[in-house]
């Protein structure tokens, strides 16, 4: 039998979306269901003093209306409101008080028999408000921002800049060539196609059943019990499956909360289900304004690296993650200095996107890097390669493994950069102006603990479980590749279950860490099931694995079998049935595993084409090559899904997507898929990725690193710089606009 990990395997869950059969947390229908809508604040800032929902409990066919003067009891202390990946502060509390932080802030839910109800229902809530001044402008507040305070506990020293190294000042100020730019992204939403939605089902002896859009069904799970003082065993979540979340399901939303004071309140099921503009009302790409200083030697030697960033959080928590200090992975440089500050807006907090910090702090970075190759008259491919670095220098240690200098061989063979030509505006196609642009892609390879139960029956079928989420990128499917190998039966004998809190620890899914987390918990609990088995076959008369050791056997073909001789073998039936065994379960935790002398990162080369218009200006990318080393491949197939939809998104960052603000009222003015632009199918051309063989037996027993973030890294700056190319115009801010292009 093949193995199945490193194979184009298609979703073992596919059949059940394509046919309708996959539930979502709006489509879980329950006797006595009862539906919310959302009143959102219309200020930013301020306290509501009167609320009167008298006209939309008129309304036939309205069950209540909850505020913040008649909701059900809830817990009091910030640590109650604390999530799994809660930035420090005090979390928002829906429905807690009469105070408004942000606008599109829920303040009441109604609640109705049909949703057509409720939402009627719901524009008839009139509010009174005391206004206060706000401020959401980012560049207003650049003076106020303060440093990022230093790290409390190791996630946050994860996400705090590094140290400065060297003298940069005076390496700056003595450097031969110099570059300084400051460069912006603005906010910028995750729009997944699912809307979050939440069932809570009230049960008879007042336990809950919740069925929430998140990528964490234990993290709620722990949140909702500490909002409602209530005992795990009396809350259980699920999410089997998910519409897309992209880091805006990492925390708990607020649509699970309101949906739980209503169950409560009602003692009835109840679903809320967000509309398009609420959505905008969760987390965001935090806007980010930067300003990164370069001072190099005509040869082109890095001597100085400066990178100052101040991004975008609320007025209530500190979001933030570390931006400044990617070169410190990619570019030899005897002096650095980064800084990070928090900008406090009248927003929501924001929170992880896609490749948090990386793709936003290395668009600055590669495009700095970018105008540094064009000052020394330096091939940019030529220039990364003279800076390459073999050593993390934030840590001052070496690589588990680092294959980005295969990802450039590979992706500027593929892409024809040879035939480039370095003078801008100096490649046309009829009457566009051509452009190559390349940048380089750097993310963390990341591990969690986690625990995983397999069980094992007597007919050769398995059963996976863990409390993972798969949020639409194909966990389903790798899980059942890896145990049909780890366990030695066919992928058809795997069974998966997953978005469930009752079921084995699990951290959020998120930062590409649980494909190597999971998978190498399934080989860990396989390794469990193995020994239990040579146990049971040792016991049989005659047996061939007698004297074998558990490292001397493995699980092949339905099979325990002998690793240097595979004619010494048991069948997994035979074991089972000799030793009266219907099953074997057992269940394990993972921990990653501690290896301080290493770091260890996902790397890619990014080769981007436009064409541009030169008498309208319109941009279209028409080729992008992605190189990615990232570890060992689970399945080609979802693996070359996920970077093409980076590669997407990407385009979106650098020509489309910008939450657009009017900073009079405070209020996002581009809150739906119609104004809020991102890439549709013809604004996407060819792309090729490409997977560089990158083996590492360090940083996990399975050599996995993960993808899901890595794809999108340097896109958005390859494309910005191959936009100079074309047209000689550098645009800094994203996204590049027609009337920033100006030609």
């Amino acid at each position: 039998m093949a193995p199945y990990i490193g194979t184009s395997t298609s979703r073992v869950d596919g059949f059940t979306k394509v046919t309708g059969a996959a539930k979502y947390a709006a489509e879980f229908n329950v006797p006595g269901l009862a539906y919310g809508s959302v009143v959102t604040s219309t200020i930013a800032k301020g306290r509501i003093v009167r609320i009167d929902p008298s006209a939309a409990l008129r309304v036939k066919g309205v069950l209540d209306v909850l505020t913040h003067e008649n909701r059900p009891p809830m817990a009091d202390n910030d640590e109650a409101y604390k999530d799994e990946v809660a930035p420090a502060g005090s979390p928002f509390r829906p429905l807690y008080d009469s105070r408004i932080m942000f606008n599109g802030q829920p303040i009441a839910l109604v609640v109705a028999e049909t949703s057509e109800i409720a939402r009627f229902a719901a524009s008839l809530v009139q509010v009174e408000y005391e206004k206060n001044a706000h401020v959401t402008d980012v560049y207003r507040r650049r003076e106020a921002a303060t440093a990022v305070k230093p790290p409390t506990n190791p996630l946050e020293a994860l996400f705090t800049a590094p140290k400065t190294r060297g003298r940069p000042e005076q390496a700056l100020a003595a450097a031969a060539v110099r570059h300084a730019g400051e460069y912006y992204v603005p906010i910028e939403h995750h729009n997944p196609m699912e809307l979050y939605a939440a069932t809570a089902v009230y049960e008879a002896n007042g336990k809950l059943t919740v069925y929430d859009k998140t990528q964490g069904v234990q993290n709620v799970q722990h949140y909702l019990c500490g909002v409602f003082s209530m005992k795990p065993a009396d809350v259980r979540v699920m999410s089997p499956f998910m519409g897309g979340g992209f880091g805006s399901g990492l925390r708990p939303q607020f649509e699970v909360v309101l949906a739980v004071l209503a169950a409560l309140a009602l003692k009835r099921p109840v679903r809320v289900v967000l509309t398009r503009p609420q959505m905008y009302g969760l987390g965001y790409r935090p806007a980010m304004i930067q300003r990164i200083e370069l001072g190099a030697s005509t040869d082109g030697t890095l001597e100085t690296i400066t990178h100052d960033a101040i991004t975008v959080t609320s007025q209530y928590e500190d979001f933030f993650r570390q931006e400044t200090g990617w070169s410190g992975l990619l570019y030899k440089s005897t002096n650095a200095k980064y800084v990070h500050k928090l900008a406090r807006l009248d927003l929501s907090t924001s929170c992880d996107m896609r490749c948090p910090s990386a793709a936003t702090g290395v668009y600055a970075l590669e495009s700095a890097m970018d105008e540094l190759a064009v000052a020394l008259k330096v091939d940019p491919l030529e220039l990364r390669l003279r800076c390459y670095s073999e050593r993390d220098q934030n840590n001052d240690r070496p690589f588990s493994s680092k294959a980005l200098r295969e990802c450039y061989r590979q992706g500027a063979e593929a892409f024809g950069w040879d035939r480039r030509n370095p003078e801008p505006r100096s490649m046309r196609d009829a009457g566009d102006l051509v452009g190559w642009g390349m940048a380089t892609g750097v993310w963390d390879a990341l591990q969690w603990s986690i625990t995983v139960r397999v069980v094992l029956s007597a007919n050769g079928h398995a059963e996976v479980a863990c409390a993972t989420s798969d949020i639409g990128t194909g966990t389903y499917t790798i899980m059942a590749q890896v145990a049909a190998d780890m366990l030695g039966l066919p992928l058809e004998n795997i069974s998966i279950k997953l978005g469930d809190s009752s079921l084995p620890q699990s951290p959020v899914e998120g930062g590409s860490w649980i494909a190597a987390s999971v998978s190498n918990g399934i080989a860990t609990t396989a390794e469990a099931i193995r020994d239990e088995l040579l146990r049971l076959a040792k016991q049989m008369p005659n047996s061939p694995l007698a004297n074998m050791a558990p490292d001397e056997v493995a699980l092949a073909d339905g099979k325990l079998m002998s690793k240097g001789d595979a004619s010494r073998s048991v069948s997994i039936t035979d074991a089972m049935r000799h030793g009266a065994v219907d099953r074997i379960e057992r269940e394990k935790t993972t921990n990653p595993t501690d290896d301080p002398t290493h770091s260890h990162n996902t790397h890619a080369a990014v080769f981007a084409e436009v064409k541009v218009d030169e008498q309208l200006g319109v941009i279209r990318v028409t080729r992008v090559v992605s190189a990615v080393a990232a570890g060992r491949i689970l399945n080609t197939k979802t693996a070359s899904s996920q970077i093409l939809g980076s590669v997407v998104w990407g385009i979106g960052m650098a020509l489309h997507e910008e939450t657009l603000i009017d900073h009079r009222l405070g209020r996002i003015i581009n809150a739906n898929i119609a104004d809020y632009h991102v890439p549709v199918n013809a604004d996407v051309h060819d792309i090729k990725v490409i997977f560089v063989d990158e083996p590492d037996d360090t940083i996990n027993p399975l050599g996995i690193k993960g993808l899901g973030e890595i794809g999108i890294v340097g896109v958005a700056a390859a494309i910005a710089n191959a936009v100079y190319h074309a047209t000689g115009k550098r645009v800094r801010d994203l996204p590049i606009t027609l009337d920033k292009l100006r030609l």
